[in-house]
């Protein structure tokens, strides 16, 4: 008679298996040997981004309109052992303005169409997948906030053409649509406390998001995770109505 508790040697290895798969010990640095450029990552969500994909594993570069944004940010992923390096992109400056050029549209769809022209080649030749970081406002527009709202509606369309483009070059192509996340951009909207219990009122989780629920989303969608995911948009807006 077997004692209580004894599994047999191939149970006993399935459930070691299930249990580091559910504790999330089973594949560590997902994105080891990879190279992921986030662009606007000295703060907010960007940063927690390029914190989540350096502690997946990957190098990271971060880039900021200031050096000394994007010196501090270098500074606190490498104080926490992480690989990273910065550089910094200033569309106010004309060498810059050449590849972002500084209005609403142009930052947000032909900076982003421009900057994946840029760097296409380079992923081509190591099978790499790009994730473009829009807004919730591409769903459910923001009062007052036209020409962004417009900006990011059109990302939903550049996502889908440039998921369609680059299919035969092994290139994945996805968004990420943040709703309400408490960063010091949206400060605007949760500072005022009437307005920040109207906008909880669309969502179905009742409360403001935190950068760091979005850097989880993008480093799966980097992963291998997501290999047969392309051309989608994730919302991240803790249920907010998101369909056009």
């Amino acid at each position: 008679m077997r004692k209580a508790g004894f599994l047999p040697a191939s149970c006993a290895r399935a459930w070691s298996s299930v249990r580091m798969a559910s504790s999330g010990m089973a594949r560590r640095d997902p994105l080891a040997n990879k190279v992921a450029l986030v662009t606007a990552s000295t703060d907010g969500i960007g940063f927690a981004i390029a914190r989540r994909l350096a502690r997946d594993g990957a190098h990271v570069v971060i880039s900021s309109r200031k050096q000394q944004n994007v010196d501090r940010a270098v500074a606190a992923l490498q104080g926490e052992g992480l690989s990273v390096a910065g550089t910094v992109c200033h569309v106010g400056k004309a060498e810059d303005r050449k590849r972002l050029v500084a209005t609403i549209l142009d930052i947000n769809v032909k900076a982003t169409a421009l900057m994946t022209k840029a760097v296409v080649p380079e992923m081509e030749k190591r099978g790499y997948r790009q994730t473009v970081r829009e807004s919730l406002g591409a769903y459910h527009p923001f009062p007052g906030l036209g020409p962004y709202n417009v900006s990011k509606t059109a990302l939903l369309g550049l996502t889908k053409n440039l998921a369609r483009e680059l299919d035969q070059r092994n290139i994945r192509v996805n968004c990420l649509a943040p709703g309400l996340i408490k960063t010091s951009f949206s400060q605007v909207l949760w500072m005022d406390k009437a307005r920040e219990e109207s906008i909880k009122e669309t969502m179905q989780i009742r409360r403001i998001g935190k950068p760091d629920d979005c850097a989880g989303i993008v480093s799966f969608l980097c992963s291998e995770d997501a290999s047969y995911i392309t051309g989608e948009t994730v919302v991240v807006g803790g249920g907010t109505p998101s369909r056009l």
